[in-house]
């Protein structure tokens, strides 16, 4: 497969940049604990893109804390392949803040977000390098066949993507990770946007731009496991939800409207019942119920709020979203 798209890809090169420079591509490539792959993923990104007259490639690795020995083995393939770039974050901010200082350094005139343990596969960069050349801005892969994850996580994924794009503007499309290509254009909008609580696939979709997908089989890891978990998931989930919809406010107060209504009609059935039959109004348990109920419906509206408040708060401190220990980078 891999020696077909390589074909493909050199015939329309030849075709359509005959006597231009070659292209620059960017990888942006997040790392936390990954000592296990960072060797093997560039030993198959080189065998991919190993004509320079091309593609030159340009490797942005953000190392977001690694507490193992993760930056070490970068330096070390940096002596080899100078056209490494290691970002060094002064501690753990998370992948989002790690993409975001990945696009902030990259220079290519195309660039791509990739993940390090090859679940994404790199030769699927050749094909949106076509569609890139045929005018799309952003060529997106998208997943077919996730059958590498979990059933939790791709149930948790499937609802996700429902009710996100129920809710939220703007839509973001199903079962697509941060892997995708993207114009120069597009990077330099993403970086214009000023939020420190990034949600980067809602800010990917809403930047928009002219946009093209590719479908893919999700592989398995190549080494290492996961570095998200369940908690991590529902908080991220959490994240993209508040950030780009107010819709949970909003169902609260028709949620209140609702239980308003309910309990106006069943004051009405007790007043005519104690009119016409002689009945009394019910007793403790009932009564205790209807607390209880109203009570669990206030404390978890005063948690959405939280929810939005927080994230408000957060914002309006200003911090910047990551702070970089040092940069390594071969000038020469």
């Amino acid at each position: 497969m891999t020696i077909e798209l390589q074909a493909k890809f050199q015939t329309e090169q030849e075709q359509h940049i005959r006597g231009q420079p070659p292209l620059a591509l960017s990888l942006v490539v997040p790392v936390y604990n990954e000592a296990e792959t960072v060797g093997i993923f560039i030993e198959q990104v080189e065998g991919i893109f190993n004509n320079p007259d091309e593609v030159v490639v340009e490797y942005i690795f953000i190392n977001d804390g690694s507490t193992d020995n993760t930056l070490e083995l970068l330096l070390l393939l940096q002596r080899r392949l100078p056209h490494i770039k290691v970002i060094d974050l002064s501690r753990n901010f998370g992948k989002e803040a790690a993409l975001s200082a990945g696009l902030r350094c990259a220079t290519g005139q195309v660039v791509v977000p990739i993940d390090v343990d090859l679940q994404d596969p790199p030769e699927l960069i050749l094909q949106m390098i076509v569609k890139w050349q045929e005018g799309y801005e952003v060529v997106l892969g998208r997943r077919i066949d996730r059958t590498s994850d979990s059933w939790a996580k791709r149930a948790s994924a499937n609802w996700f993507y429902r009710i996100h794009n129920k809710i939220a503007d703007p839509i973001i499309p199903e079962n697509v990770g941060d892997f995708r290509l993207m114009d120069r254009q597009v990077v330099d909008a993403l970086n214009e946007l000023p939020e420190s609580r990034r949600f980067m696939k809602g800010l990917f979709a809403w930047v928009g731009f002219r946009t093209a997908c590719i479908d893919y089989s999700r592989a398995e890891r190549v080494a290492g496991t996961s570095k998200f978990n369940g908690w991590r998931l529902w908080n991220f989930a959490l994240e993209g939800i508040t950030s780009f919809s107010t819709d949970p406010l909003k169902i609260w107060t028709y949620v209140g409207v609702a239980v308003s209504l309910v309990s106006f009609l069943f004051a009405a059935v007790i007043v005519l019942k104690v009119l016409f039959t002689g009945i009394d109004v019910p007793g403790y348990a009932s009564l205790m119920v209807m607390v209880s109920f109203l009570g669990g419906l206030q404390l978890i509206g005063i948690g959405v709020l939280g929810e939005y408040l927080g994230r408000t708060y957060l914002e309006s401190k200003r911090r910047p979203i990551y702070l970089v220990r040092r940069i390594y980078e071969n000038k020469g």
